[in-house]
C-alpha cells in the first residue's frame, strides 16, 4: 500500500522501512504503534475530527446494522454483486474521512480484489480504521491540504457524510475511476431532528454538491437509499452523539430522549452518488 501513497512534503513516492515510511529526499513519517501512518504535517489543522466519545458511538449504531443498506448500495456502487464477486482487477480504494473505517471495510469484504486507504484527520479515527479490515491501511492527515496520494493512482474514492477536496479526488482518481459520494436527504432522521433540536441538513446540500463537482466530475448514478429504523432511546443516543449534533446540538443526557417511546421508527435517507472523471 505504501506505493500509493505520496510524501506529503514533497510529493515523491513512499517505502517502507522499518516502523516508517519515507521518501527518496529523506521525509520519514512513522508508524504508530496502533498501525496508521501519521502524515499530517505543518501547523495544527483547522479541521475539527470526530473525538473518541463520538467515534464509541457511531462504532455501537454502525455494529448494530442500522445502516447496513447504506454500506450496501455504497458497494453496489463500486461495482460488487450480491455475491461478493466483481470482476475488474484489483484495485485501490480511498474512503475520506473514515472515522471508524466502517464503509470502506463493506466494501472490501464485497470486493475481494480491492485494497483500501483510510484516510481521516481524527487521531482516534486513524487508530480505529488502522483495525478495521486486515486489507485497510489507515492514514492520519487533513484532506483539505491535499491528499497524499500518487497522481491517477486509486480506482475509486469514497466519501460518506464527510468533507470533500474535489480537485485533489480528481488528482488521484484514474481516468476509470468512481467517485462514490453519500448525503443525507432532508428526510434523514426527519421524526428525531424535529422534537430534539438536532442538526438539520441543508435543503441546498444537492445543488452546492453538484456546483462543487462541475467540470471536474460527470455524475453517471445515482440511487436514492430510504428505509425505516426502529431505534430504542440508546440507538437515538448514539445516532446523536456520533454526528453533528454532538458539536453544537442536542446533548445525549436531553430529558426528551427519555421521554421518548421504548421504539421509536426513524427514517433513513440518503443519496448515493457515483461520479466519473470529466473527459
Amino acid at each position: 500500500m505504501a506505493a500509493l501513497l505520496a510524501c506529503p512534503e514533497c510529493g515523491a513516492e513512499l517505502r517502507a522501512h522499518d516502523r516508517a515510511l519515507r521518501c527518496d529526499t529523506r521525509h520519514s513519517f512513522d508508524i504508530a504503534r496502533q498501525g496508521y501512518v501519521g502524515l499530517l504535517t505543518g501547523a495544527s489543522t483547522k479541521m475539527t475530527g470526530d473525538t473518541a466519545d463520538m467515534l464509541d458511538a457511531r462504532a455501537a449504531f454502525l455494529s448494530a446494522g442500522h445502516f447496513a443498506p447504506v454500506a450496501a448500495a455504497v458497494a453496489r456502487a463500486f461495482g460488487a454483486t450480491s455475491t461478493g464477486v466483481q470482476a475488474s482487477p484489483a484495485c485501490a480504494i480511498l474512503e475520506v474521512g473514515a472515522g471508524t473505517g466502517y464503509y470502506l471495510g463493506e466494501v472490501l469484504s464485497a470486493v475481494p480484489q480491492a485494497r483500501g486507504i483510510a484516510l481521516d484527520v481524527s487521531k482516534p479515527a486513524a487508530r480505529r480504521a488502522a483495525r478495521a479490515h486486515p486489507r485497510m491501511a489507515s492514514v492520519l492527515a487533513d484532506a483539505w491540504r491535499g491528499l497524499p496520494i500518487r497522481d491517477n493512482s486509486l480506482a475509486g474514492v469514497l466519501s460518506v457524510f464527510a468533507p470533500r477536496n474535489p480537485a485533489e479526488v480528481a488528482r488521484v482518481l484514474a481516468p476509470s475511476g468512481r467517485f462514490v459520494v453519500v448525503t443525507p436527504t432532508a428526510r434523514h432522521l426527519n421524526e428525531l431532528v424535529g422534537p430534539l433540536d438536532m442538526v438539520r441538513v441543508d435543503p441546498d446540500k444537492e445543488r452546492r454538491l453538484a456546483g462543487s463537482l462541475a467540470g471536474a466530475f460527470t455524475r453517471t448514478d445515482h440511487t436514492l437509499v430510504e428505509f425505516p429504523m426502529k431505534l430504542s432511546r440508546h440507538d437515538v443516543t448514539n445516532v446523536i452523539a456520533m454526528g453533528p449534533s454532538a458539536f453544537h446540538g442536542t446533548p445525549t443526557d436531553d430529558p426528551r430522549i427519555a421521554a421518548l417511546p421504548d421504539t421509536t421508527e426513524v427514517t433513513a435517507s440518503v443519496d448515493v452518488s457515483v461520479y466519473t472523471p470529466a473527459p
